[in-house]
């Protein structure tokens, strides 16, 4: 039991302890993976930018939606992105070209076919 306690800290440790690359900006770092990564946190640049191009948020309400986000790291991200907008917005394609082709695989899914059927009854 020891022995796994063990295994469990150290597996707990390599999460922690990524490796990455510094960048210009002060709250981007890079990972492993080449990913553009909030400095202080798990979140990507792009998953940032996703909001701001999903709903038009400013600065400061992504803020108020990412409250453990500084300012700052949120501006060096949105800073990130302008300098190297071709680069994610590829990657933002994508990711979702990467969900069309599950979601399309994936087919629909059975209650979504009887709710289809239910309200075609109800119509008719």
């Amino acid at each position: 039991m020891i022995k796994d306690s063990q295994q469990s800290d150290r597996s707990l440790l390599s999460i922690k302890t990524m490796t990455t690359t510094k960048t210009e900006y002060k709250y981007v770092h890079i990972d492993e993976k080449n990913v553009p990564i909030i400095t202080g946190s798990t979140m990507k640049v792009v998953e940032l930018i996703t909001s701001v191009k999903a709903y038009g948020w400013t600065p400061e309400e992504l803020h108020e939606s990412y409250p453990h986000l500084s300012m700052s790291q949120i501006y060096s991200a949105l800073a990130y992105y302008w300098d190297n907008q071709a680069e994610i917005d590829t990657d933002m394609e994508e990711r979702y070209q990467y969900a069309e082709r599950l979601r399309q695989e994936a087919g629909e899914l059975p209650l979504v076919k009887r709710m289809r059927g239910r309200v075609i009854d109800k119509v008719w």
